[in-house]
């Protein structure tokens, strides 16, 4: 019986896969965006969606979306779908919830930088490399948003 018991309370954890679902490149002002100063301001967007896929399977998607602008012109637009398959089982729902909305997008998001990084070279620009993220910090805020909304219909909805 005991033996069932720590059978049951048993974590496991494991990567499937790990690829691009959609990637997107596009430069919109070439080739005269090439002869400006280059000084662009730089604009990361991200999102994450998961579905189960089977019983303690999930995929997570890191969507990233990155807009360099010179002035009111678009020098390029990167858009980038990292995805993954995650095995998940024994964890408890207080437990999932932060693996999938910020343990696995953290595991993704290396991958999509440099997905990011090398469509934006092979564009012709300058390297770009994206700041680390804290993805448990940014889960908390949308949980903290989340229930400040529950709490306050009222409220306007991001």
């Amino acid at each position: 019986m005991a033996e069932q018991n720590a059978q049951a309370d048993q974590k496991n954890f494991g990567i499937q896969k790990i690829y691009v679902k959609d990637m997107s490149f596009e430069t919109p002002n070439s080739p005269s965006i090439f002869t400006m100063d280059w000084k662009p301001e730089i604009n990361l967007e991200l999102n994450t969606q998961s579905s189960k896929i089977a019983e303690g399977v999930h995929e997570v998607v890191l969507s990233l979306t990155v807009t360099a602008k010179l002035g009111e012109n678009t020098a390029y637009l990167a858009e980038v779908q990292q995805a993954g398959i995650f095995a998940m089982q024994g964890f408890p729902e207080a437990e999932l919830a932060p693996m999938i909305g910020a343990f696995c997008p953290g595991t993704l998001y290396p991958y999509a930088r440099e997905t990011v990084s090398d469509l934006v070279a092979r564009g012709g620009f300058p390297q770009l490399v994206l700041a680390p993220i804290n993805f448990d910090a940014l889960f908390a805020q949308q949980i903290q948003k989340v229930q400040a909304q529950v709490s306050d219909p009222s409220q306007p909805q991001h």
